[in-house]
């Protein structure tokens, strides 16, 4: 059976170094990554977005999160359905769920 072209697909982004995250439409392995992510979906809706904390080495999802909440300060935040933040680092998930939050995203924690 083929899918409906006029149905939309979801757009589930990941940003996690390690886990395949078999749901996500796109995946990025760096912050830097992540960031270039966003942007690229910078004027659409993403449905879901999954962050773990720790991302490799010195490398953390902490600058993905302050590129959010820059978009948020501005008046113009990402449109997203839910931010789902799933890390082993319990410190560093709270640290983005908080900041998160404080911006009015929707946010979970999860497991991935």
């Amino acid at each position: 059976m083929k899918e409906d072209p006029a149905v939309p697909t979801s757009v589930i982004l990941g940003i996690d170094d390690l886990r395949p995250l078999p749901r996500a439409t796109r995946i990025a392995r760096t912050s830097r990554e992540g960031i270039q992510l966003l942007q690229e979906h910078r004027d659409s809706f993403i449905d879901e977005l999954w962050l773990d904390h720790d991302l490799g080495g010195e490398d953390s999802i902490l600058p993905v999160v302050t590129l959010m909440e820059e978009a948020a300060f501005s008046g113009r935040p990402f449109r997203i359905g839910t931010v789902f933040v799933h890390s082993a680092n319990p410190i560093g998930a709270e640290t983005v769920v908080r900041a998160l939050i404080r911006w009015n995203y929707q946010v979970r924690r999860a497991t991935a």
